[in-house]
Order: C-alpha cells, then sequence, then structure tokens
C-alpha cells in the first residue's frame, strides 16, 4: 500500500486531470479549492461554487474537509461556513473513495437528495418538508445571486474557449497581407 502523501498526490493529480479546476493553497496538497458546477438536471444546475478541499494528515484513511465557499441554499449545508453534512465524508468514509469521488458523486447526489431530517440548515430543511415549491424557489434565487462563475472566483479569461480564441483571430484578419512567417533575425 503507497504512503498517504504518495495517495493524496495521485488523488489529487487525478482530480486535475478530470476537468475540475483546481486551485492550491500555499505549495502544500493539504488545502485546495475545487470548481464545482451544480448538476445537470438538478435545482442547482447553471449554479458554480468554490469548494474548499483540506486533507487531513491521515487522508486516505480518514475523510477530507469538505464546505462551500460561496453561498447554497441546502438542508444538508450550514448557510453560514459552508460545512457540508454527508454521511459518507462524515462518518462511513473509506480509504477506496478519493476526491473525484467526492465531486462526481457524493456532492452532486448531495444536491440532488437532500437529507432534510439530519439538517444543517435547518430553515432550509423545514421549508423543503412544509413547502417544497418555495423551497425550489429559494435554491434558484440563491444560486442566481451567489452562485454565478465570478462568485466562485473564476474570471471570464479563465472561461474562454477555442472558439473565443478563434473568433478574435477572425477580428484582426482585415485586409491586411497574410503572414506566411518571417526569418528569424
Amino acid at each position: 500500500m503507497s504512503s498517504p502523501s504518495k495517495r493524496r498526490e495521485m488523488d489529487l493529480m487525478k482530480l486535475m486531470m478530470s476537468d475540475y479546476k483546481v486551485e492550491m493553497v500555499n505549495d502544500g496538497m493539504q488545502e485546495f479549492f475545487v470548481e464545482f458546477r451544480g448538476p445537470n438536471e438538478s435545482l442547482y444546475q447553471g449554479g458554480v461554487w468554490k469548494v474548499r478541499v483540506e486533507l487531513p494528515d491521515a487522508y486516505p484513511y480518514r475523510s477530507p474537509s469538505i464546505g462551500f465557499v460561496n453561498k447554497i441554499y441546502h438542508p444538508n449545508v450550514d448557510e453560514l461556513s459552508g460545512s457540508v453534512c454527508l454521511d459518507v465524508i462524515n462518518q462511513t468514509w473509506s480509504p477506496m473513495f478519493d476526491l473525484v469521488n467526492v465531486f462526481e458523486v457524493f456532492l452532486p447526489q448531495l444536491l440532488l437528495y437532500p437529507n432534510p431530517s439530519d439538517p444543517l440548515n435547518g430553515e432550509a430543511a423545514a421549508l423543503l418538508m412544509r413547502d417544497r415549491p418555495a423551497y425550489e424557489l429559494k435554491v434558484k434565487e440563491f444560486c442566481e445571486k451567489y452562485a454565478k462563475p465570478e462568485d466562485a472566483g473564476i474570471t471570464p479569461e479563465d472561461n474562454s474557449s477555442d472558439e473565443e480564441l478563434s473568433e478574435e483571430d477572425d477580428d484582426d484578419s482585415g485586409d491586411d497581407e497574410p503572414i506566411l512567417g518571417h526569418p528569424d533575425p
């Protein structure tokens, strides 16, 4: 079995290679932020969150600490701290899980299937049980207010695509001579 530090490094690389934007804090691999998008076909679709991840020294034998940085309205997420109440992270974590599981399975499942009987946000839990349409409206309001790319610290240039770059190139083409290459001086 590999050492916890090797495993931490491997899991972090796997997360980065899975198209997640990862922003390291300092030079260590203990704390970092991950750009997380709300799951398709959920109330959170279109929302973008910055999720803080802290790996304990004993990771993967101890679970990571996960928290939303920008606000999210959910019964199992503390509205003030962003802490997540999720059994698989808090109680039933196994070294068989990795960071990609957290972002591709556990957090999407949490958002798709809130558990109002074990809340960190009592108001959201009560509203979900009492008046689901009002709860859904509040979730969508929070997404529009707090879960835009800029709320997660994503700047427009971070999201530029090849298509946007080629459009910029087209603007410069004009009637100038075509550039075929110049010899080195």
